[in-house]
Order: C-alpha cells, then structure tokens, then sequence
C-alpha cells in the first residue's frame, strides 16, 4: 500500500478482501488493479474493483475471504427504567495504574470530565477514527482514517470550540458507555466511577461497512454494521500502541456477527488468539444478543427418520438477507425448498461435489446458493443462502441424507440488528447462538446478568460453540446498567457488550497485578481467562461449565 492507492480503502469504488497469504507478496500484485493493506506477515487485505464482486464472489475468492459484518452489542433502555451502578466509588486497590484499555468499537466522547484528570488533561492516549480521511494523518502504515494524539486531545478539551481541533466523536453511545464502565474517573455528583479508574485509553472508531458488502449480505441500509477487516486493523493499531509503549492493554470490544461456523476455527479467531497468548494481552468480546430471537436451528437427522423439516417464517420487512447452513462433511445432506404456497421449487443435491454455486428463481424471488465441501477454516460443509426479494410466509427446507448416518446441523440467520422479529425460525434453538468472535480460544468471552436478580438476560447468547467447547466464559453485569449516555446524563444501557465492558476493567485489574506490581510476570489472556473463571460465583445447584452462564458470574 502507498499513498496513491490509499483512497481504495475507503473508496467504495472499491472491495476488500481477507487473504491468507503468508508472506508471499507475489499473490498479491497478481493484477495492477489490485492494492493491498498488510495485517502481519500472513494476513493481508485485498482491494480490487466493486465490480468485480458479483453474485459468484464467494465461490470465485472463498467464503473467508469475504469480510463478515458486525453489529452494536448495547441496546439503551427507557429512562425510566430502573438502573444499577456497578461501581460508585474509587476502589482502594488496584485501579488499572500503568495498563490500557483499547476499545475497538463505535468511539468515544472525549470531551466528558470522566476521562479527564484533575488538570483538565486527557486519559486517552489516541483516538484512530477511521471515518475521518484527512492526508497523511493516519497513523503509520494504515494508510486511511486520522489518527488523534492526546496533545490534540488536550489542546481540544481546553479549547472554545474542541470539535474544530479534534473532530472525531461517537454519534451511537455504545463505545462511550463501555470506556465509561470499564475507565471511568470517579463522577462525584452521579456516583460512578470506572471498575479501573486510573487505566487509559486507546480508542478506535470503526468506519461504516461499505455498501457493496451489506447488499452483498442483504443488510438494511440504515443498518449500523463494520466490516471484520476493519476490526482487524483497529486490533492491530492497538496492539501497536501498546508495543511503542511497552505497556500491557486490554484489548475490547462490543461488536458481533452471527455469520460463521460458530466453531472457533476462523480467520478473525486465530488472530485473536495469537494476540491473547502475549505476555500482557487480554481479549474482552461479547457473547451476543441473540438468546431468545429464533436465529438459530439446530438439526439432527436420526436412523431409520432420515429426514429434518426447517420452518423458516420470513417477515414482510425482511425481503434480504443471508443465511447458514453448517454440518460435516461426511453428511450428504439433500435440501428440497418449499415456498409458503407449499410448492417445491428446487432440489438441492451437492454429493460430493467440492463447492458450487447456482440460483434458484421463484416468481420474483431469487435465492443465490454458495456451496462448499469443507469450509478452508472450519473444515465444515456450508451452504449459504442470499434471499433477494423475498416472499412473506413459511418456507420450508426439507433436509435429508444419503450416508444413514446420524447427521446434525446448525443454521443461522443474522443478528436482531439485521433483522426485524418478523423472520424466525419455528422450533429454534437458543443454543450456539454465540456471536463471532466470541466462539474462539484463548478470547475472554463475556454474557449478561441481571444484578440484582442474579439470573441471565433472557436475550443473551447462550453456548456452547459448535465443537461443544465451552463458552461463554464468565457472566457479568449486562442489564439495566448506569453508564454516561451520548449528552453526559447517566441512564440505562444493556446488552453483553456492557457485560465486556465490565469484564474489561476486571482484565485491567488482573494485568496490573501481574504486570506492573510484578507478582505474574508473564501473565496474558489465556491466564485471566482462567482467574476470571476460576474465582467465578458458582451456585451448588449448577454444573459449570454450562451454556448459559459459562463458568458462573464474574467476582
């Protein structure tokens, strides 16, 4: 990448596409329109012509390689509504002194008094608002968004008019509400404070998925979604800030997808994974909204029954979307489509074909099929399913095998942010409803809880992953919880995002302690993962790890 070519990155003229490359350049500069972005020495980021993404783009460049879409963790709830403050006091221990929390998510108010000290000087170290394009000013070898540094930062809290010297907010609420929960200076007059109120900040604002990508996946214009190659970046960037400073950093986000095998086993996973074995890493990510959506179905195909009827109620508003259908690849599954008229109008059968893609045209309807053998990363059968132009009603997959084997699948639409409540399945499956990335190892996956009542959100994702390894992992304070809104009051946000949030400043704890007072030197994500859930609340009555609350409720 280099400055002339910079602009495809934003440009939506342009595609972008995650390859695996490992370190061979030349796969890359295989076409002179083509540029690219490098993640690290295996990873890289591929732009080429939007029209060059068609309805075969999945099976031309692969079903990895296509960057997912994410959505917001936090729903904000009425004011009216009663809330909870986590943590109205400065703790007397440890604070998070020396230790970053990044946040990787939808920005930041930096203006708020809670992230500034005494001085009227910032908590925030940077802000990389990749939204904000201005020449030369992102930081070193990303080559789009602005980076802001904290002198600006400080020049603009103390100046008449902050937005002219560093322009960069967070128009959603849900990064604002989580750098407060987790960093928060102590708010004498609302009584809040942070859980590590002498952490600072590395913020990361997340650019719009491009529009190619959310048509491409049939999501609502309007729809606030990003793209997994940013994410990436925005990881990237703060793990770069941490090494320059030679500190430790608690890397958080609120953002899912329920796009994926769902089994770990992915491009975005394995690099989270590899950041979380650093000594001084920890990765904080949501487990989902989706518990009680109907997203999912699960299917088992049992001898002599060989075969699983799927109900799929499609909703007036939902005439695009995507869908997935994830099994083994030992299972011939063959797929008979019904419409709501009870017509069948198509019969799937793939047998051993490695991958295939073809459309099915009912009236004005047009359903584009992508199937694939063994998925690159999960190693999994997949099919997927783009709806265009949908017809309202019951449609209908029959699905059944050739091989007389006991068979299983998982199906899932997209999140609620994708999706209105008029598409569901019937016979749903609250389970395996964890949202990407929160399905891999070695990343601190966090669901909700309603504190005073001590049980779950209805609402949030339950486990385990599809491999049946346990997640979530811990289960934190997610409902109803008091964070500073958008115009500095303090009302109610909830979602697991709030719930990452929290386990953030506890993260931050942990690597203080280890790090910076010395006493686990070589502490990292995989070790808090198992202090967090080794000093989990338990109840007598619960075996752990179970699907619903991991390993129990954070302590």
């Amino acid at each position: 990448m280099n400055d002339n070519d910079k602009y495809k990155i934003i440009s939506n003229e342009y595609a972008d596409l995650l390859i695996e490359y490992n370190g061979n350049i030349g796969i890359l500069e295989s076409n002179p329109n083509y540029s690219y972005n490098l993640i690290n020495d295996r990873l890289a980021i591929l732009h080429i012509p939007v029209n060059e993404i068609t309805e075969n783009s999945i099976y031309q460049f692969g079903y990895a390689s296509i960057p997912k879409c994410y959505g917001i963790m936090t729903f904000l709830q009425p004011e009216n509504v009663k809330g909870f403050t986590l943590h109205q006091a400065p703790p007397e221990t440890l604070t998070g002194k020396g230790v970053i929390i990044g946040i990787v998510d939808t920005g930041i108010v930096y203006t708020m008094n809670i992230f500034q000290y005494p001085d009227k000087t910032s908590k925030i170290i940077s802000i990389w608002d990749q939204t904000i394009d201005n020449i030369n000013d992102y930081p070193a070898g990303f080559y789009y968004g602005t980076e802001y540094t904290r002198e600006q930062i400080n020049a603009a809290i103390n100046s008449d008019n902050p937005h002219n010297i560093v322009p960069s907010t967070d128009e959603i609420g849900e990064g604002t509400a989580m750098a407060g929960i987790s960093s928060a200076f102590y708010d004498k007059e609302k009584k809040f404070a942070g859980d590590a109120v002498n952490t600072e900040l590395v913020i990361v604002k997340l650019k719009p998925a491009k529009p190619y990508l959310k048509d491409f996946f049939g999501i609502p214009e309007n729809a606030i979604s990003y793209q997994e190659n940013d994410f990436i970046m925005g990881v990237k960037y703060l793990l770069t800030i941490a090494n320059r400073l030679n500190r430790p950093i608690v890397i958080c986000t609120g953002i899912g997808s329920s796009q994926g095998s769902h089994t770990g086993n992915d491009i975005i996973s394995n690099y989270l994974y590899a950041i979380g074995n650093l000594t001084g890493k920890a990765i904080i990510v949501p487990a989902g909204n989706e518990g009680n959506n109907n997203h999912h179905y699960y299917g088992e195909i049992i001898p002599p029954d060989y075969i699983n009827l799927v109900e799929l109620n499609v909703g007036t508003a939902d005439k695009n979307f995507t869908m997935e259908l994830w099994g083994y690849p030992s299972d011939l599954f063959i797929i008979d489509v019904y419409a709501p008229s009870g017509e069948l109008i198509y019969n799937i059968d793939m047998g051993n074909n490695e991958k295939r893609n073809f459309v099915i045209e009912y009236a004005s309807v047009k359903i584009y099929v992508d199937y694939i053998l063994s998925e690159a990363y999960s190693r999994e059968k997949l099919f997927v399913f783009r709806f265009k132009n949908m017809q309202e009603g019951v449609w209908k997959f029959r699905i059944s095998t050739q091989n007389k084997l006991l068979s299983t699948f998982h199906i899932w639409l997209p999140i609620n942010n994708f999706i209105s409540q008029g598409t569901y399945f019937n016979n749903a499956n609250a389970y395996t409803t964890i949202c990407q990335p929160g399905n891999g190892l070695g990343i601190i996956t966090a669901s909700s809880y309603n504190p005073p009542q001590r049980a779950l959100d209805p609402s949030a994702s339950r486990g385990f992953n599809s491999l049946n390894m346990p997640k979530p992992d811990i289960t934190a304070p997610g409902v109803n919880i008091m964070a500073h809104s958008l115009n500095s009051t303090i009302v109610p946000f909830s979602g697991t995002s709030i719930a990452a949030a929290h386990t953030a400043g506890i993260a931050a704890q942990y690597l203080e302690w280890g790090i910076i007072n010395g006493y686990l030197p070589n502490i990292n994500s995989t070790i808090i993962r198992y202090m967090i859930t080794n000093s989990a609340d338990r109840l007598a009555t619960e075996i752990y790890p179970n699907a619903d609350l991991g390993f129990g409720l954070i302590d």
